[in-house]
């Protein structure tokens, strides 16, 4: 029932972990779901191995590790060891994107003391449940979940000691989340191309596409999976087509964040009215 180039309904609902600095859900439809928790800690800046020049630009930055794991009870697929080697894949290329060059958040930010600490952010995504396109998936959740994440105020004293406040009203967003990029999956079948394909239009799949593409329309990454090969003049229609779909994306997501957002405010105030109203 749905066009080539249209998505399964997306769900998402931020805030589900209480003891991470911002956590998310994302499902498409009534099938893949993913979850996401982001953790953000204070750690020692890594230099070690680089050059001079990489050296200096590591050591004004913070750090983004990325690790994502499918639950052996979302497919048979995940079963067993076989399953090691996708999670690795997929956690490369998260890892790939989000501490490229267009990765969107704005990791001189998190420096705190330049060469010795800094804020390192750690995204941990967890497939629950899978029905196709699991890589679109996470990156929506991960951008939903960076949208929820704050990072406490810090403070550097004269002799370097790191003051960090406990007033949570205090804690802002990492700089650059807006920034960060969606995937668009196109799978490309006979002559044609659809997107979010389901498991049975993954088995049809001669060849993927996988698009990476910023708020701004910026193409952040290009990545092809699948033995099938893709012809020139289609390899440039794809990126085009998921360049499109992916501003169109990010604009109905931050719509449903800035909402859920919303609404989590208006409670919170409820409840504290309900409160005061009690004593």
């Amino acid at each position: 029932g749905r066009g080539c180039l249209d998505y399964r309904e997306v769900i998402i609902e931020t805030g589900v972990i209480s003891q991470a600095n911002g956590s998310a859900r994302c499902r498409l439809g009534e099938g893949t779901d993913v979850l996401v928790g982001v953790k953000v800690e204070i750690g020692s800046i890594e230099i070690d191995g680089a050059d001079e020049e990489v050296a200096a630009i590591k050591a004004k930055r913070g750090r983004v590790v990325c690790n994502v794991e499918c639950s052996p009870i979302a497919s048979q697929q995940f079963a067993g060891r076989g399953a090691d080697d996708f999670n690795n894949e997929l956690t490369q290329t998260v890892d790939r994107v989000l501490n490229g060059p267009h990765g969107g958040l704005d990791l001189e930010k998190l420096c705190i003391l330049p060469g010795e600490e800094c804020w390192v952010v750690y995204i941990d995504a967890l497939v629950l449940d899978y029905a196709g396109n699991i890589l679109d998936t996470i990156f929506m959740t991960i951008r939903a979940a960076l949208f929820n994440t704050r990072v406490p105020k810090t403070t550097v004293s004269e002799d370097k000691e790191v003051e960090i406040s406990g007033d949570d009203e205090e804690w802002e967003r990492i700089e650059g989340w807006e920034q960060v990029p969606v995937s668009i999956t196109l799978n490309k079948i006979g002559s044609r191309h659809v997107v979010d394909a389901t498991p049975l239009e993954e088995l049809t799949t001669e060849a993927k596409l996988h698009v990476m593409v910023s708020k701004s329309g910026k193409v952040c990454g290009i990545q092809k999976s699948g033995g099938g090969s893709i012809e020139h003049s289609l390899l440039n229609e794809m990126i085009q087509t998921g360049r499109s779909l992916g501003q169109n994306l990010i604009i109905n997501l931050d719509k449903i964040l800035h909402k859920e957002e919303e609404l989590m405010v208006r409670n919170s105030r409820v409840g504290k009215l309900g409160f005061f109203a009690a004593t």
